[in-house]
């Protein structure tokens, strides 16, 4: 190896070797990169080359467990090579130090940043030449999508906060799952408990939602509840009839739950014998249209729940079939993105992308025709643009014919999705009616379609009803009052759709009002990287498993959950966690001022634990799978938990 002009570094071989598509030729292929016509090198990572070395590492004696060796928390961070990628390790390094200028080709993520800053750093690389070092972010592996992002590169020094908030996420998954593991392990063995007790910043928060939603619904008991209908036609020639719904007053207060429903029959009944051959007067009117604007492209958690609602799929079918149209087939841009705009440059390239799609997809040929590339609606919009972009198809020419079905329906999603964006706004008329009778209120809604628009793209029929146009001061006729019988019905088992959207809009499940005020709708639970591989793990491990199509805790899950302290299975603190993370990136908070609260947490609980003792641990399930393993058989786990490449996103997962 020679003088290296400049070195770009991917963040794996695939992502290597479309960016050397983009570099001047002849190529010549050696042990672990490309030289290309310039003089420029590229090379990779493969996954995680380094990992979090093992707590004996920092000092021998936490090779056993014990309660006085917690919590562990290293004062000076330390990383190791992974054993089965050593040797590319070596290589980059040798080619970091003889090049001149280095080009960062991480995925455009937060992982994907921290995962080439950790190489450069162990690496050795300082002063000048760190701060020297550019930014390449890749959405889409097309040739001239990589040139165009060759052309436009950054400095890497704008991406230090995104990889602090990686660093900070790492070393807190590694506290929070190697202590409180210990922990809990170790209280349940003084219980006569032989297995290991598996203790996750993310995995045990959602396991914990669905073990409550789970008993929420064996618990439940169905109480009836009642409806008055009003009848009402109108005296003019029309002769128009239409129902409106009462109002209970507050008066009604004391024979009504707390969502509001009458639970006493007996007062709906009167209601409706009150109103029945009664005048009504209409006490306001009003007729508004109405738009809907169309939906923005997806992002990850987007695809996926759209895909398990149209299609059943699993999120981590959805993210390996989206991962193959970005890698494999260069149909579609990176898909593990957690934004839903687009730059306003790429506007440029729309009418390449709706000819593709075009090409590819013969059920979107009439879509494409039909599509108004003159509409420029809010998806472009750079400041909601970062280090990536929604999920969109590429210019790639390449029939979905040949590809399975779940990748066919996958690019369909996405295609069908960015074509929205080329097309008018739903129209829609909204009529909504007050009706006093016998002193009562009575309320009547109607809907009705004035414009497809976007909606011409999803063919469902949209449910109509119909109200006469009324005026202010109308007199009606209310014929008779009917009485609704209706019970309340349970919340609905977890599906792989809303399991999803309850990650990421995690702040409907948090208890603590104080803390819900401060989330945002977008505050999740874990990352758009991150969700499948977590709800993935707790399959593996027998906490979660499947019935039909719902997703419902095992008796082993429901155990785990009954025998921890709420804090650590509710998900108030990740999700301030999750938040206080995606701060950091945004430079709107520091590493300290997150890690050094975590840590006294993190003593405090412990310490709790301790005190409290082992009782609530005495009856966990003996069992052959879920957290029954032991502590050898455990401790190859976490070892491979942190090592596996982040192409499979299993270490992330496998650690929360």
């Amino acid at each position: 190896m020679g003088f290296v002009l400049k070195l770009y570094i991917a963040e794996k071989p695939s992502l290597g070797r479309a960016v050397a598509d983009a570099l001047p030729k002849p190529h010549r292929k050696a042990d672990g990169c490309i030289y290309t016509g310039n003089g420029d090198v590229v090379s990779w990572c493969i996954g995680h080359l380094l990992t979090q070395v093992d707590p004996e590492a920092y000092d021998p004696i936490f090779k056993q467990w014990k309660f006085e060796h917690l919590p562990i928390i290293p004062e000076q961070w330390k990383l190791k090579s992974v054993a089965q990628t050593s040797k590319q390790l070596s290589i980059l390094k040798k080619l970091i130090k003889q090049a001149d200028q280095l080009v960062h080709v991480g995925d455009p993520d937060r992982e994907g940043q921290l995962l080439v800053d950790e190489v450069i750093h162990y690496s050795g690389v300082k002063g000048h030449k760190l701060k020297q070092v550019q930014r390449c972010l890749i959405s889409d592996l097309t040739v001239n999508a990589v040139k165009r992002s060759i052309d436009k590169l950054r400095s890497n020094q704008e991406f230090i906060p995104l990889s602090t908030s990686a660093l900070a996420r790492t070393r807190a998954d590694w506290l929070y799952g190697l202590n409180l593991t210990r922990t809990y392990t170790l209280l349940a063995q003084k219980s006569g408990y032989k297995g290991v007790i598996s203790v996750g910043r993310v995995q045990t928060p959602l396991l914990g939602l669905v073990a409550r939603r789970d008993k929420e619904i064996e618990v439940f008991v169905s109480k009836p509840f009642y409806e008055v209908l009003a009848h009402c036609r109108t005296k003019d020639a029309q002769n128009a009839s239409f129902t409106a719904k009462w109002q209970p007053s507050d008066a009604c207060a004391p024979y009504q739950d707390s969502e509001g429903r009458v639970l006493v029959k007996a007062l709906a009944e009167n209601v409706a014998k009150r109103i029945t051959e009664q005048p009504a007067t209409v006490k306001n009117f009003t007729n508004k249209n109405k738009k809907q604007i169309a939906p923005l492209p997806y992002n990850l958690s987007g695809l996926q729940i759209d895909a398990a609602k149209r299609f059943g799929y699993s999120a981590q079918q959805v993210l390996d079939s989206a991962q193959a149209l970005y890698e494999k087939y260069k149909l579609i841009t990176y898909p593990r993105s957690d934004s839903r705009y687009l730059p306003r440059n790429h506007y440029q390239q729309a009418k390449h992308v709706t000819q593709a799609i075009k090409n590819n997809e013969s059920t979107l040929h009439k879509a494409v025709e039909d599509a108004d590339l003159s509409i420029k609606g809010r998806a472009w919009n750079d400041t909601k643009v970062d280090a990536h972009h929604a999920i969109i198809p590429t210019d790639t020419h390449k029939s979905t014919s040949s590809l399975d079905l779940v990748s066919k329906n996958i690019y369909q999603l996405i295609a069908r999705q960015y074509l929205c964006q080329f097309y008018s706004d739903y129209c829609y008329a909204e009529c909504i009616a007050e009706i006093e009778i016998n002193q009562g209120l009575f309320i009547s809604k109607a809907k009705s379609k004035q414009s497809d628009g976007w909606k011409i793209l999803f063919p469902q029929k949209e449910a109509e009803s119909f109200l006469p146009l009324l005026k202010k001061g109308q007199i009606l006729d209310c014929e008779r009052g009917e009485v609704i019988d209706k019970n309340t019905q349970p919340p609905a088992y977890f599906s792989d759709a809303t399991l999803l959207a309850a990650m990421s809009n995690i702040a409907r499940f948090v208890k603590d009002p104080e803390l819900k005020k401060v989330l945002k709708e977008t505050d999740g639970l874990g990352t758009e990287a991150t969700r499948a591989g977590i709800i993935e793990l707790l399959f593996k491990r027998q906490f979660l498993h499947r019935v039909g199509k719902t997703i419902q805790a095992t008796e082993v899950g429901r155990k785990l959950i009954e025998s921890l302290p709420d804090s650590l299975t509710l998900p108030d603190m990740t999700a301030l966690w999750e938040m206080q993370l995606n701060a950091i990136s945004h430079k709107e908070q520091s590493y300290q001022g997150f890690v050094f609260p975590l840590q006294d947490q993190l003593r405090h609980i412990i310490e709790k634990a301790i005190a409290d003792g082992p009782q609530a641990l005495v009856n966990l399930p003996e069992t052959s799978g879920g957290f029954k393993k032991s502590f050898r058989k455990r401790k190859t786990t976490y070892k491979k938990s942190t090592t596996t490449a982040k192409s499979t996103r299993v270490k992330s997962a496998t650690t929360k």
